[in-house]
């Protein structure tokens, strides 16, 4: 066996209060949105936005990507499950012979959760008169850093790993049962968002004028999603059902948000999209809402 390779048998759980475990997966998830508000704070101040838009809009993003993730999974990979068992697809427990059992949400779909901010957003700018394109352009700057954290929080569950690997950096899951080297695949994926964010948050934050209303958006949606589109080539399939499939979910799922992410472009460039905004009427009208 190469030395560098990892032997991974991290526990999941941090530590126990009683019958309630703290995993890293909570933890890591929780610290998402923390790190999200943190930069986009910035991002607002920098051209002047009222934090009160902010604070709403954390509140719609929590609940629409948390219901976006777990909708997501149930309906696209265990629909003929979840179908039969409501409860568990909207609440994190499981019905066991000795009765029902706090379990946390484990199965969420990052397309899902992509949906669900979008819906969000939706209602969101409903709710606020913000420009639609406006928001989602500043919003996607952060998914990157929130979807690293969900990744990083599947490495710590030893889940949604790659296929066997002779590469030097190939992690033995020793929890899921594992005796060969897999492709850390969580860890592709957190790096490839990682990068995609940072190079958003310095691109908006240095250019002097804003960029035009859905280029961050749709450059966004090509890179996430194609790097997406790859990596799944190295991933085991997460349901059996999968392994006939040429192409497997993900990577059908990935599909439209490319089309979507060049056709935003295409039209960010050939059309101004969206109008110069003058947001300061609105802020100090929500600003009077607030007193």
């Amino acid at each position: 066996m190469n030395l560098l390779q990892i032997v991974w048998d991290v526990s999941p759980v941090i530590f126990n209060i009683g019958s309630l475990s703290i995993r890293w997966y909570g933890v890591l998830f929780a610290s998402a949105f923390i790190i999200s508000y943190l930069i986009l704070k910035k991002v607002f101040q920098k051209e002047n936005v009222s934090i009160y838009f902010l604070d709403k809009m954390t509140i719609y993003m929590f609940v629409g990507l948390l219901a976006g993730l777990r909708l997501g999974h149930c309906l696209f990979y265990e629909f003929s499950y979840y179908i039969n068992h409501p409860v568990e697809m909207l609440l994190p427990i499981k019905e066991t012979a000795e009765g029902w059992k706090f379990i946390g949400y484990q199965g969420l779909a990052s397309h899902g959760g992509a949906i669900g901010l979008l819906v969000a957003t939706f209602f969101f700018c409903r709710n606020t008169k913000l420009p639609y394109l406006w928001v989602i352009d500043r919003l996607v700057i952060i998914v990157g850093f929130a979807g690293a954290a969900v990744r990083f929080g599947n490495l710590m569950n030893s889940e949604i790993y790659g296929v066997a690997t002779s590469l030097p950096w190939g992690f033995i899951f020793v929890r899921d049962g594992q005796t060969l080297p897999m492709h850390p695949t969580q860890i592709y994926e957190a790096l490839s968002y990682i990068a995609l964010s940072t190079f958003l948050y310095l691109y908006f934050m240095k250019k002097k004028t804003p960029p035009r209303q859905g280029f961050i958006f749709g450059v966004f949606l090509i890179v996430l999603f194609v790097a997406r589109f790859l990596i799944e080539f190295l991933k085991n399939s997460q349901e059996s059902w999968e392994d006939s499939m040429t192409l497997n979910m993900g990577q059908w799922l990935s599909v439209p948000f490319i089309i979507a992410g060049i056709v935003i472009l295409f039209l960010s460039f050939k059309y101004q999209l969206g109008k110069k905004l003058d947001l300061s009427k609105l802020v100090q009208k929500e600003e009077k809402k607030k007193k």
